[in-house]
């Protein structure tokens, strides 16, 4: 069946507390969905954020980042008053997140939430901690650990605490009983409104995308945690890390950092913790898109203090077994493959022996250093096609900064009129398109420039900022969606 989706993360949502939350607006947006015959809605990783401020390295796999709490539903429940969120600053731009001004004020504020949550515990509370405690005690200990040190990452910790020595770690625990159930709580509140987020969206017909990162950050409870799952030496110090290999876009490669995880343990045990990790997002998600898709077909590992990624080497990854050991432990679960970049035959056997759709974006087709497969002729019904990602300029921005040959063959191609708009030429190429799935971005649904673009690769500092304004989901520009959705049969049944 065809169907359509918006790509905008929670933090992009419009708010009077400095960045989206799981509240009204988030509501507000499902119903603009609705409005526009849409299916779907698309968020990036929702795992709380670190330096960098990107949700693609966080302090936890399993965490929900408190930043999405939102205040309006702790007033109501008279966690905090509204006197209280007012006289925190969140910051001077309204389409844009102030990461700062969020980490020095949000905190504080939910710290006066918790004194009252304490007072009168909620009667699911107990059952919520038992629920979680494959991995919540773990994470609330690190966090409080993390606070006790400065912030610092962990592998600076003392070495007893460091390697997770058990007396130390005893100790820690009443010392910090405090600050653990703090950080309890907030996953509690986090939890409760995403579900009641989701519960919402469902029963207005709209599905869930979540996004998963194939690897998690070396400074998270995760690493911490599982330090025999992850490429780690007896000091417990990355020997291999994560990135990609020099290429067109980039002579140096991309080092990520990330520690790479050890296969050869993890089939051993089942795949244990990936089992754990995909059951949480299928819980959370109604279809997952996981990230890097070729890494488990054969990943890059760059020695442990390179400054570049050239002297990176492939190595093979646990291909379609992890995957059949997920099937049998949770049965199907809807995955997307985010199976872009340097691909070779048998990342398109692996993708192909999953059954799960690829990507394809429209951006990429017009790239001369880029091959065919992403021109809209050569798709095939089993994909989802998009615009653009976080990853990418807008279209917009695209059609600006990109080759002039690249942008000439775009326009040809796919016939765009300036009249119209670039953006909704190219946009109606992917709902055309044959793909089961099509999914556009809100920057380009709003026909904004690169000032709107979510990420620029291998950045830092100036990324995951863009917030949509008050009131641009208009009821118009639904009704504009809805008639290509009826145009191109992307309708959703019920609708």
């Amino acid at each position: 069946m065809r169907n359509s989706g918006i790509l905008m993360h929670i933090s992009s949502l419009p708010s009077p507390y400095g960045i989206g939350t799981l509240g009204k607006e988030a509501r507000r947006f499902v119903d603009f969905l609705v409005k526009a015959g849409q299916s779907y809605w698309q968020v990036l990783p929702v795992c709380p954020t670190s330096y960098g401020d990107s949700p693609y390295q966080s302090f936890s796999a399993f965490a929900g980042n408190p930043y999405f709490i939102d205040l309006e539903y702790l007033i109501r429940d008279k966690l905090l008053t509204r006197e209280e969120c007012d006289s925190f600053t969140w910051g001077k731009k309204a389409a844009e997140v102030d990461y700062g001004v969020l980490y020095e004020n949000r905190y504080p504020l939910l710290r006066k939430a918790f004194q009252r949550f304490q007072k009168r515990i909620p009667g699911d509370y107990e059952a919520f901690l038992e629920k979680q405690s494959d991995w919540l005690p773990d994470y609330a200990l690190f966090m409080a650990l993390k606070d006790q040190n400065g912030g610092i990452e962990w592998s600076k910790w003392d070495k007893k605490l460091k390697m997770r020595e058990q007396p130390a770690m005893e100790a820690a625990k009443k010392e910090l009983a405090e600050e653990i159930a703090f950080y309890e709580m907030l996953q509690y509140l986090f939890y409760g409104q995403w579900f009641a987020l989701k519960e919402y969206a469902n029963a207005k017909g709209i599905r869930i995308i979540g996004d998963t990162p194939i690897y998690v950050a070396g400074d998270s409870a995760d690493v911490w945690a599982n330090p025999s799952q992850f490429y780690l030496d007896q000091e417990l110090i990355p020997i291999d890390v994560a990135g990609c290999p020099p290429d067109a876009f980039s002579e140096d490669g991309q080092l990520w950092g990330n520690p790479l995880f050890r296969w050869d343990v993890m089939k051993k045990d089942g795949y244990r913790w990936w089992i754990k990790r995909v059951e949480r997002t299928a819980q959370m998600f109604d279809k997952v898109r996981i990230d890097h898709f070729r890494g488990f077909d054969s990943y890059y590992a760059i020695p442990y203090g390179d400054e570049t990624a050239r002297n990176g080497k492939w190595m093979k990854g646990p291909g379609i077994e992890l995957f059949q050991r997920i099937q049998e432990a949770l049965g199907d679960v809807d995955i997307i493959a985010e199976d872009l970049g340097y691909l070779t035959d048998s990342v398109h056997q692996l993708r192909e022996d999953s059954g799960f759709p690829g990507m394809k974006l429209i951006q990429f087709a017009f790239d001369s250093r880029e091959d065919g497969d992403y021109l809209p002729h050569n798709y095939k019904n089993h994909c989802v096609v998009y615009t653009g990602t976080h990853d990418n300029d807008t279209i917009m921005g695209w059609m600006k900064t990109a080759p002039r040959d690249s942008v000439r063959f775009a326009k040809e191609y796919l016939r765009l009129d300036k009249e119209e708009g670039y953006h909704w030429g190219m946009m109606k190429s992917v709902w055309a398109s044959v793909g089961d799935l099509a999914v556009v971005t809100m920057q380009d649904l709003l026909g904004l420039g690169s000032e709107a673009r979510m990420n620029t690769p291998s950045t830092l500092g100036c990324n995951w900022k863009w917030r949509m304004k008050p009131g641009a989901a208009t009821g118009r520009l639904a009704a504009k969606i809805r008639d290509q959705m009826q145009l191109y049969g992307r309708m959703p049944k019920q609708a």
